[in-house]
């Protein structure tokens, strides 16, 4: 029955220290692309097996960005954690040269899912991670991918989405304009993919989601260095037609979900929970925007308390 809880081959490449996290880079293989990832653990640790939460961020984001704040936010609480760049972005590798449009900044749905089953499988093979609770959290866009990559897979335990982008088809004709504004968009990217993926600028260009946000466009936020910020007008076929409110019923994780009816599209986590039939811890901030979910300290706090909340109440699933 479900439950809601309603409240306000891998190389180990370098080390540094950030506060009092101690951060190692790695990187990995999934279908043939070398991924480049991060790993997050209390300074001097003991080497010992730590519980782990695997963090991803929003669309076309950089493991730089939300995933390593948030990441940090947890070796606090006492987890270690894991980010990494998704293939097409970042430091990894290209997304396979069959891709349509090209190889690069395209916001590839299924691409992230798998990228996120190879992360979660790699990451178990550290010494430092307690491979029997590694925990997925996903930020806004990568929600639904952390959602469906934990969908049957046993390696993770438990489920967090922090300001969660879940999408059905009537969302998608809601943002986009309606069935002639998602044909349109579909025909841009027909045309990018005849000219080889046309890439754009992601922040201040329409048809781009981030036009509007202070967080994309501001280098004291997350325009920063190592953000691509680029848009493949390729990947609005593969955006457009993901749907992971319809896959709800398919997860059996326990669930923890912090948005605001501020934010993004609230109404898709109710749709989410409409369709999902597990147990859910979901918590509703006030006033608080979807960017505000990515850097602001009193709401990434509030979230990440949360998330730690419940990762730390799942007990282990192999027991």
């Amino acid at each position: 029955m479900k439950r809601f809880t309603l409240t306000a081959a891998a190389t180990l490449m370098t080390t540094s220290a950030l506060a009092d996290v101690e951060t190692r880079t790695f990187t990995f293989e999934n279908e043939g692309a070398v991924l480049s990832g991060t790993l997050y653990l209390p300074e001097d640790h003991d080497g010992s097996a730590l519980p782990t939460v695997l963090v991803t961020g929003s669309w076309t984001s950089v493991e730089e960005q939300m995933p390593a704040l948030y990441a940090a936010e947890m070796v606090e609480r006492g987890f270690a954690a894991v980010t990494f760049d998704f293939r097409g972005w970042g430091k990894s590798g290209n997304l396979p040269a069959s891709t349509p449009g090209g190889m690069r900044f395209i916001e590839n749905p299924t691409a992230k899912i798998s990228d996120i089953n190879a992360a979660a499988q790699f990451i178990g093979t550290f010494p430092e991670v307690d491979a029997s609770q590694i925990n997925g959290m996903g930020i806004c866009a990568s929600a639904g991918y952390m959602a469906d990559a934990a969908a049957g897979n046993p390696l993770i335990q438990s489920v967090g989405l922090v300001a969660p982008w879940l999408q059905d088809r009537a969302i998608v004709e809601t943002i986009y304009g309606g069935a002639d504004g998602i044909d349109g968009l579909m025909q841009v990217a027909a045309e990018a993919e005849a000219q080889g993926g046309h890439v754009i600028h992601a922040a201040y260009t329409e048809g781009s989601l981030m036009q509007a946000s202070d967080y994309y466009s501001n280098f004291d936020r997350g325009l920063i260095a190592a953000y691509d910020n680029k848009w493949n007008h390729a990947g609005w076929d593969d955006w457009l037609t993901y749907l992971p409110v319809d896959t709800a019923s398919s997860l059996d994780q326990p669930l923890a979900i912090v948005h605001s009816r501020a934010a993004a599209i609230p109404q898709g986590v109710d749709a989410y929970l409409a369709g999902y039939t597990g147990e859910a811890a979901v918590t509703w901030l006030e006033n608080v925007t979807q960017s505000d979910f990515y850097d602001d300290p009193e709401d990434v706090d509030r979230a990440a308390d949360a998330m730690a909340r419940h990762f730390t109440a799942q007990p282990d699933r192999d027991s």
